[in-house]
């Protein structure tokens, strides 16, 4: 997914925020400038976090949000379980609940609101869009033998688990893997991170081998790469993924909300809308 001219304006903007030092934000414009037409923004994100190494010694420092947040949701495993389990197609419920998850991104929203997450759990139902991509994903779940989870940002992760447990009661022949970054990036997750809510109970953990806020197939280790690669099915979470693996041929499910502006425009919704969307192989 290409740079628009308005996201390279925001991936500024939030460098600027961060900091007000002339010569790192120098570098940071030239970057914008001379990006490559196929650059992405989590691409991008990753080049500014090591020129801000390289500047500052350090990046920021997002271990006590990560805590944070999962404590948070870890605190709703129980009660969202059970909410799952009595629904009458718990899978679609849990998918439903693990989009809300990608709320709790901090790369792409200005401010997290507890209170604001917390409320999209009133409406957890799918929309017609939502049933036509589910319909295609549980026929494709059930022919296939293995399944890839992409996962996203902390938090989010504790509600990939309700649904993976849903997926597994649903087809028991999958093998299940889920890939996490390979490195601290923003607040998403790392195999420490996946381990600490206990998503190695239910999947096999996959580091993607890169301290990156998205999957760019280049970048992946040999091992991460093999296993994308011969994964019969694939939901990849959150704008970060779909901004550096759409359109690049493979056939992905993508599940995230519209955070910002380009996405809203691209989609044509409201902020904050969950996307349930099947991108075909060509």
């Amino acid at each position: 997914m290409r740079i628009s001219q308005s996201c390279a304006e925001c991936l500024y903007e939030r460098q600027k925020s961060k900091t007000d030092d002339p010569i790192y934000l120098a570098e940071i414009k030239e970057l914008l400038d001379n990006r490559k037409a196929t650059d992405t923004s989590p691409y991008m994100v990753y080049l500014f976090n090591k020129l801000h190494v390289k500047y500052f010694g350090k990046d920021a420092d997002y271990s006590a949000i990560k805590k944070q947040y999962n404590d948070l949701v870890l605190s709703m495993e129980d009660s969202l379980r059970t909410e799952i389990s009595s629904a009458a197609d718990p899978l679609a419920k849990a998918l439903m609940m693990c989009r809300i998850g990608n709320y709790i991104d901090f790369g792409a929203m200005n401010s997290i609101d507890r209170g604001e997450f917390l409320s999209l759990f009133r409406d957890t139902d799918m929309r017609d869009d939502d049933l036509e991509t589910y319909r295609s994903f549980i026929g494709k779940c059930a022919a296939a033998g293995s399944f890839l989870l992409i996962c996203d940002n902390c938090g989010e992760i504790v509600l990939d688990k309700l649904m993976l447990e849903q997926l597994k009661a649903k087809f028991p022949q999958l093998t299940v893997r889920a890939m996490v970054r390979g490195g601290n990036v923003l607040n998403d997750a790392t195999v420490d991170d996946a381990r600490y809510v206990g998503l190695d109970t239910i999947a096999d953990i996959i580091s993607n081998g890169e301290a990156i806020a998205g999957t760019i197939c280049e970048m992946l280790s040999d091992e991460a790469k093999t296993i994308l690669d011969s994964s019969d099915v694939i939901l990849a979470k959150g704008q970060g993924n779909y901004e550096s693996m759409s359109g690049q041929g493979r056939h992905i499910f993508y599940a995230f909300l519209c955070k910002c502006d380009l996405f809203t425009r691209r989609f044509n919704v409201p902020k904050l809308t969950g996307m349930f969307i099947e991108e075909k192989e060509g």
